[in-house]
């Protein structure tokens, strides 16, 4: 299958003026930039909802919503598989979706998520690797940039562009339900290994064919919220209550790291700091993490976390899109994304959600996608599925394991 360009004068035109005479890193950035910027002017407001809309593959009432609704996401939750689940078939599903999508009218190609937290876990037949705190056992940057990268290659081979990894929490209470998901509770040792992770999953170069987006995990505080706070009393989605310099020194560290090293998404994180949800505070979304740290990627929203913030669903939409939140990882349970999207453009249409807001989301996306080579490579190289579950793989696995 060849992939759908978008074929237009003005952006072919655009390029061609602003990179003629730069050099070839210039180039790329100077290109990516001119073709979204070119392909964001061209887009209707259902278009740019629909790519900020993602949605879990099970929800899709017929593969003809993609289309319908201009999505410019899918995901595999918990479950969520092919009807067998075998490393090909996922592929077939994947390309199935993708070219329903390049069906559309601007042909702009989805970007695929799943949680590949401890390698291609919801896969059978792939390599299986140790959980972030066994990894964190080790102390061994090398390694966890191996594990990484030999899960990007497993997670590319069955089609899948991203996975929600690596979760760079610092824990600080072992009751918290997630600590497992950490890989210390020392900032230090949780950067360096986060900044492995990221390495190892992007392959240095976003472009690279065996790479995957990488997403830090969860912004901010997760790993710090006060035992009793949480739902039934626990410490999931609890209140983090720090001072913002307690914040900073315990939680922040790691994503600094993590922009440094280039990654490409950052997801907001269920829990309060000081009784204010994250996915409602644009001091730390946008202030912090896109101003003050130069973030320059999409961040997106955990499964159905702006549900927690207090007022109604539509309520909801405004404030986490207005605090920062570019794409929204809409359940599709108890709020479906068709009533997603209809409340979205309601919003947008008496202006609680102003248009600047809107095309700042859809341009960080929209680069990323162009960034990993979405809009030209947007099928399953189906060369890499003999990696999957490799012996050389469940030697580094087992490598893993014994360290651990």
């Amino acid at each position: 299958m060849q992939p759908k360009h978008i074929k237009t004068a003005t952006v072919s035109l655009l390029i061609f003026i602003f990179v003629g005479c730069a050099t070839s890193e210039q180039n790329e950035q100077a290109t990516n930039e001119v073709f979204v910027n070119a392909l964001l002017f061209q887009m209707t407001v259902d278009e740019k909802i629909g790519q900020m809309t993602q949605v879990d593959r099970q929800f899709l009432t017929d593969i003809t919503d993609i289309s319908k609704y201009n999505l410019g996401s899918l995901l595999s939750g918990g479950g969520s598989t092919p009807e067998v689940n075998k490393p090909e078939l996922w592929a077939d599903m994947y390309d199935s979706y993708q070219k329903e999508a390049l069906k559309t009218r601007l042909g702009i190609p989805l970007v695929y998520g799943i949680d590949a937290v401890h390698g291609h876990n919801n896969v059978i037949g792939a390599t299986i690797f140790p959980h972030n705190i066994g990894l964190g056992a080790t102390g061994d940057a090398k390694l966890v940039e191996a594990v990484s990268e030999a899960t990007a290659l497993e997670v590319a081979a069955t089609g899948i562009d991203w996975t929600f990894a690596p979760c760079i929490t610092v824990p600080r209470d072992i009751r918290w339900g997630r600590t497992y998901e950490g890989f210390s509770e020392d900032p230090a040792l949780v950067t360096k290994l986060g900044e492995a992770a990221i390495l190892g999953y992007q392959s240095y170069n976003l472009n690279n064919p065996n790479s995957i987006l990488a997403c830090a995990k969860h912004f901010i505080g997760d790993g710090g919220t006060v035992f009793g706070t949480g739902l039934d009393g626990m410490v999931d989605r609890g209140d983090v209550q720090l001072t913002e310099k307690e914040l900073r020194e315990i939680h922040l560290t790691a994503y600094k790291t993590a922009i440094e090293t280039g990654v490409a998404t950052i997801m907001a994180s269920y829990n309060s700091f000081n009784g204010d949800k994250i996915h409602g505070n644009k001091y730390l979304l946008t202030d912090l993490l896109k101003t003050e740290l130069g973030f320059q990627g999409f961040v997106i929203s955990d499964w159905a976390a702006i549900d927690d913030i207090p007022g109604d669903y539509k309520s909801d939409i405004i404030i986490s899109i207005n605090a920062g939140i570019d794409m929204v990882m809409v359940s599709g349970g108890n709020e479906p994304f068709p009533k997603f999207v209809k409340l979205f453009k309601e919003a947008v249409e008496e202006g609680s959600i102003p248009m600047s807001r809107i095309d700042d989301a859809v341009r960080r996306i929209l680069l990323v996608k162009k960034r990993y080579g979405l809009f030209e490579r947007p099928f399953t190289d189906r060369t890499l599925l003999p990696h999957v579950g490799s012996d050389k793989h469940r030697a580094i696995a087992t490598e893993a394991v014994e360290k651990s």
